[in-house]
């Protein structure tokens, strides 16, 4: 008898273990449970001027021949008042609530309807119904990858449409510019909210929730980590890749046939930033089965965040390049675009190489080769909600040991390079740079905080190995 209650208790002792630290775990990895000042601080001021950042350098383009500088004089010396500057910025219109809808039901159709066919004759590329990483509650969901065959489709139809058919101008984005982002905003918040709503009534997985009471804080960083419809239609997929990626080389090719409307050419510098952010989608999407293991799928919930800032800020402040030279049209000697192009190349190989150096050292759980040696790493333990503890590597050689975020280092020469391409007259197309090294940097401290949390002791046995983030030596 004492032997049978001994045995229960050592039971009991071990359940109450794994509830433990199932709850640690389920505190600490992944988005936050509470909610300091500063986050708070920093959410309610994104919420409240980040859509008013994006209008204003669509304003300043479209009425102040794009200067940052002069609608602030102008209001502050008395010249015009904020009324003045509002009745003069285009309004919604039917025109432009039809080609946004059909523009999201054609990327809705081609995400559900048609699945991928490309992997079947691309050499090398990885798509079709593929697993994501595991979730904090230790759910794999399973995603159908044809991102790249949406790019290729809308891209034909709309070379298609220029070059044959005739059905609309090549310029139809600039020219319904200003209606069209109030219908990304109406999408944004639409989706943000109906995906706080479903979080509370009908989640898709209920243990991969988070609920901090702070109304702002969930609205904002999002509740549920992946919000699904029915069994394919994945939120964050969707979102993070369509409409607005696949959007984001139409928009420069409409910048481009405006400027070939307006001046009678296409300038070097216009050809080089379609060129170079033309690799960066495309890249996106040939490595979209890659992407599911990055940090807005791993770690990220869905909310406002992604939702309004997929549909809204990357669509419109990420081709500010292109805009710019609609309206400042900058022809670049051979010697500076060749320079332009290099830095621009050179920064895609080390974004790409690093990234494929940690791919291909995950599909081979480290039995490869990098740089001609086995790769180096640290083995690392971690537990979902359930109690499943999982094990993972970090490699700790190839560009992987120069930093822990080699990648976003050729990311920020790319950034600069399509900056350089508009030439040092105006702030605004500058704008780029500077907020992707926010935004990097800032995602380095979250992803290694969230490191951390993960996995603990081992995570600092990693930084130990690799001391550098971004810049070896440096930072």
């Amino acid at each position: 008898m004492a032997a049978h209650q001994e045995k229960k208790s050592a039971e009991e002792r071990k359940h109450k273990s794994i509830q433990n630290d199932t709850r640690t775990s389920q505190v600490q990895w992944g988005r936050a449970w509470e909610v300091d000042w500063f986050s708070l601080a920093s959410i309610l001021f994104l919420l409240m001027f980040a859509p008013l950042i994006v209008y204003y350098f669509i304003m300043s383009c479209d009425q102040y021949q794009c200067s940052l500088i002069d609608p602030l004089i102008d209001l502050l010396t008395g010249n015009k008042h904020l009324s003045d500057i509002w009745d003069k910025t285009p309004t919604l219109t039917y025109r432009a609530a039809a080609i946004y809808t059909l523009w999201v039901a054609f990327q809705i159709f081609l995400y559900l309807c048609i699945p991928d066919f490309c992997h079947k004759f691309l050499p090398g590329y990885v798509g079709g119904v593929q697993e994501g990483a595991v979730t904090p509650a230790g759910v794999v969901n399973l995603y159908e990858v044809n991102g790249l065959q949406a790019w290729i489709i809308t891209h034909v139809l709309w070379f298609a449409n220029a070059y044959y058919f005739h059905w609309f101008s090549p310029t139809i984005i600039f020219d319904n510019w200003i209606p069209l982002l109030w219908c990304a905003n109406i999408l944004g918040y639409a989706v943000s909210t109906f995906a706080m709503i479903k979080s509370y009534f009908f989640p898709t997985n209920a243990k991969d929730c988070k609920f901090t009471g702070n109304f702002f804080y969930d609205y904002m960083m999002g509740i549920e980590f992946n919000p699904r419809i029915g069994k394919w239609f994945d939120f964050k997929l969707f979102f993070n890749g369509r409409p607005g990626i696949v959007a984001w080389t139409l928009i420069n090719l409409s910048y481009a046939a405006k400027q070939q409307e307006l001046y009678g050419q296409v300038t070097n510098s216009m050809i080089l930033v379609n060129v170079l952010q033309g690799i960066y989608v495309l890249d996106f999407f040939w490595n979209e089965a890659w992407y599911l293991k990055t940090i807005d799928i791993c770690h990220d919930h869905f909310g406002w965040y992604l939702g309004w800032g997929d549909c809204v800020w990357l669509p419109y402040l990420y081709t500010l390049q292109g805009l710019y030279l609609v309206y400042h049209p900058v022809q670049l000697c051979t010697a500076n675009a060749i320079g332009i192009l290099m830095l621009g190349l050179i920064g895609y190989y080390i974004f790409r190489m690093t990234n494929h150096q940690k791919d291909l050292f995950r599909r081979t759980n480290g039995n490869c080769k990098i740089w001609g040696k086995k790769p180096e790493y640290i083995e690392c333990s971690y537990m979902s909600v359930d109690g499943t503890k999982y094990y993972s590597k970090l490699m700790t050689s190839g560009f992987w040991g120069w930093a822990r975020h080699f990648n976003y280092t050729g990311d920020l020469m790319g950034s600069l390079a399509y900056c350089l391409a508009c030439g040092f007259e105006h702030l605004l197309p500058y704008f780029y740079i500077v907020y992707m090294t926010i935004l990097l940097t800032h995602r380095c401290i979250r992803d290694e905080h969230r490191c951390f949390s993960k996995y603990g002791k081992d995570w600092k046995r990693y930084t130990a190995a690799v001391p550098y983030r971004l810049l070896p030596g440096i930072f």
